[in-house]
């Protein structure tokens, strides 16, 4: 699958899971609502480190792109 669609991917879990953060924010703290919280917030960092790997990806595709148009033969 291509890094963009990937990344859209990535975001829709993040938004998905951003929402399911707000609705369990409302309601009262008890064993279920937090485990439901806490696996909120899981899939949330996992989404996000996702879109944060996936930008560094395509960061560094564009760097190699932009040094092979210069003729620079290594890139970090």
């Amino acid at each position: 699958m291509a890094t963009p669609k990937l990344l859209e991917d990535a975001a829709a879990r993040l938004d998905e899971a951003a929402y399911r953060i707000a609705e369990v924010r409302t309601q009262a703290p008890t064993i279920p609502v937090l485990h439901e919280w806490l696996s909120a917030i899981t899939e949330y960092c996992l989404a996000l480190s996702d879109i944060q790997r996936l930008n560094n990806e395509s960061i560094h595709e564009k760097l190699h792109a932009i040094a092979g148009r210069l003729g620079i033969e290594q890139v970090l």
